[in-house]
């Protein structure tokens, strides 16, 4: 440490009671790094996360608002250089000013988007000013300290509770604050901290005694306004729902992996996840007779069937009007979606309480981990994974996934992959296919019509080319399957017909890429 009798414009030594108080007030401004670098990740998860959740889940927004953020923070840090004397009324000042910006940041962001055409821009305007106000901290918490502590230390203690409360922040923002919280509470906790940050350093500090009346009124205030719409944050984020979705919203929750929502009109039930639409129940049988029974209807001895995603059992529904399968295991990451669609029960009359039969097991986790330790052969695959918009998702549609389906599939067996739509996403279509041909396939690729999505494309594959439509027969009770439309479904116009494309393999996430170029034109 350095000289206890030193003094500084901040902290003269005759205002102190001797070297316990003078070490106390370091702990605690030690303390406040720790909690400022949880709030300021924090802020930035957040971003990241709404913009994903807004504008497309996707790695380029996180990517951006990551680069944005970390850029606003080196300009915050060059600005502080410009901040004088008393270097402690201007962090109480600051703390302040970030509590209320990061805190209200989610709030407004939820409400704007739905009114602003120009959300894009308010939204990194907001990232940017956040990112220089948590820039602007640490520096200036170094100078209050730096006649504390030799240099080598000041600097090894700062940034070592600095980093520590950034691994903090990036483990409970997805094990507890989302799931437990939303977005729009996780802000406005953080920004109630902040203030409490500066509360704390305005009363342990005898130097602050001549502003302490002016900055309370403010603090109280501003922890009033946090702390009221925490309590009615809840209320405001069904309001912006009401704006984001043309129907009723009869439930919304968010997860640990995602945003889940169930809108309801006279006619249909939709369900949305992180904002896009999976299905509606005017139409879904449409998708999922198409997903499950041109393969089926070849596989007369089938007895076991993997299905991977599909958590909302409409594809277990369909299988199970196979009487000779003996076992269905889905596997799906989330367990919110799959018991949201155990329990609620507009959800299991349209599942027809598929995951109550005593065939189907249902299994939480991540589908890539499963299937590299699973060992059981199977002779059906019906993969049924969100569209590949991101790398963790992108993953699940690569070689060395396939690989893995190859190893699982039994002689004969068939495996079917959803691939978004071969007309506005061509590229994408056909990168899967290729995909699978790589990983030792024979593919058949085919497609639908869904009214809610448009033209829609599947690839049923297998180790050998054996496969004839309207092999087999096909269940009573189909609303849109029928030999005449497999038939239809190999048929490609020139405008979805075959083009050339990478191979997604796990280093270079193709598919991701032309995933943004197909359907990013639809997203502006």
């Amino acid at each position: 440490m350095g000289n206890p009798e030193a003094e500084t414009p901040d902290l003269p030594a005759a205002q102190l009671t001797g070297p316990t108080a003078r070490e106390t007030q370091s702990v605690l401004l030690l303390g406040s790094v720790f909690i400022i670098a949880t709030c300021g990740l924090i802020y930035e998860l957040i971003a990241g996360t709404l913009a994903s959740y807004l504008l497309g889940d996707s790695v380029t927004q996180f990517s951006t608002i990551i680069g944005a953020y970390l850029f606003s923070m080196g300009v915050g840090s060059w600005f502080s250089r410009y901040l004088s004397q008393p270097l402690l009324k201007w962090f109480i000042r600051l703390e302040i000013l970030v509590g209320l910006v990061g805190g209200f940041s989610a709030p407004l962001l939820f409400v704007l988007f739905e009114y602003v055409t120009s959300f894009r821009l308010i939204l990194y305007a907001l990232v940017g000013l956040t990112g220089i106000l948590v820039g602007l901290e640490i520096p200036l918490l170094m100078r209050i300290l730096e006649n504390r502590f030799e240099f080598k230390d000041l600097v090894s203690r700062v940034f070592t509770f600095d980093y520590i409360g950034a691994l903090l922040a990036s483990l409970i923002f997805p094990l507890v604050l989302v799931p437990q919280l939303g977005l729009m509470r996780t802000s406005l906790l953080f920004g109630a901290l902040n203030v409490v940050v500066a509360a704390v350093a305005l009363y342990r500090f005898q130097e602050t005694r001549p502003y302490r009346r002016g900055f309370a009124g403010l603090m109280a205030l501003s922890l009033l306004a946090l702390g009221g719409t925490f309590a009615y944050a809840g209320r405001i984020q069904r309001y912006t729902e009401t704006l984001a979705f043309q129907d009723q919203v009869i439930y919304s929750k968010s997860t640990l992996y995602q945003r889940i929502v169930l809108t309801k009109n006279q006619r249909e039930l939709r369900l949305f996840l992180n904002g896009n639409l999976q299905f509606s129940s005017q139409d879904e049988y449409r998708y999922h007779e198409a997903l499950v029974h041109p393969a089926m209807q070849a596989l007369p001895q089938a007895r076991r069937v993997l299905v991977l995603g599909g958590g909302d059992g409409l594809a277990v529904r369909e299988l199970l009007k196979y009487p000779q399968l003996q076992q269905i295991r889905l596997v799906d990451l989330d367990p919110g979606m799959t018991e949201l669609f155990r329990s609620n029960a507009l959800l299991t009359r349209l599942n027809q309480r598929a995951f109550f039969s005593p065939k189907v097991q249902v299994i939480n986790g991540d589908a890539y981990q499963w299937v590299r330790q699973d060992t059981t052969r199977y002779d059906c695959l019906i993969v049924d994974f969100p569209d590949p918009g991101n790398y963790s998702i992108g993953k699940l549609y690569s070689a060395a996934f396939y690989q893995e389906l190859h190893r699982l599939l039994k002689p004969g067996g068939r495996i079917v992959v959803q691939s978004t739509s071969p007309y506005v996403a061509r590229q994408s279509f056909w990168c899967i296919v290729h995909t699978l041909r790589a990983a030792g396939f024979h593919t058949i690729p085919y497609h639908c019509y869904v009214p809610s999505f448009g033209e829609w494309g599947y690839v049923m594959a297998g180790q050998n080319a054996h496969w004839r439509p309207n092999a087999g027969p096909l269940p009573r009770g189909l609303r849109y399957v029928t030999p005449t439309t497999i038939r239809q479904m190999l048929d490609f116009p020139p405008d979805m017909a075959e083009i050339p494309t990478e191979i997604n393999q796990l280093n270079n996430q193709a598919l991701v890429r032309y995933f943004e170029e197909d359907w990013g034109p639809y997203a502006q």
